[in-house]
């Protein structure tokens, strides 16, 4: 695919604290905390190589891009249903940015993938404050 990067995001110690927080929350919870703590929706978002990634429901991941970086992402399709068990993400940019309705999100050894509908950028220390 000329012009399109794919990259892995490989699950790290901020997706691991992220999950081991809001373990005993409901998939439901969690999305309406990461919902409540999250900017409008952009336009795009710089690509760097996402350090971590935390499935929140069937159509929301979110992807830590950086440490203070981090982005809720609702997407078309079921492909969270076939990640089987992966713990990386392909993520599709062109020219160093990310769009929705352009760009998607795959698997490895999956020929599913979704398109990213909305992309928003959640504030982590509000998140952080509301758990302590």
């Amino acid at each position: 695919m000329k012009g399109i990067h794919w990259t892995l995001a490989a699950g790290i110690a901020a997706a691991a604290l992220l999950a081991g927080c809001a373990s005993s929350q409901t998939k439901a919870e969690k999305l309406a905390m990461y919902q409540a703590h999250a900017s409008a929706p952009v336009k795009q978002v710089p690509f760097f190589s996402p350090q971590g990634w935390e499935e929140i429901d069937r159509d929301h991941v979110l992807v830590t891009m950086r440490p203070t970086e981090v982005y809720l992402m609702r997407l078309n399709g079921p492909c969270l249903d076939y990640d089987n068990g992966a713990a990386a993400m392909l993520i599709s940019n062109t020219a160093g940015v990310i769009q929705p309705k352009f760009d998607r999100v795959s698997f490895p050894n999956s020929s599913m993938s979704c398109r990213i509908e909305e992309i928003r950028q959640v504030d982590m220390t509000a998140v952080r404050d509301t758990k302590a």
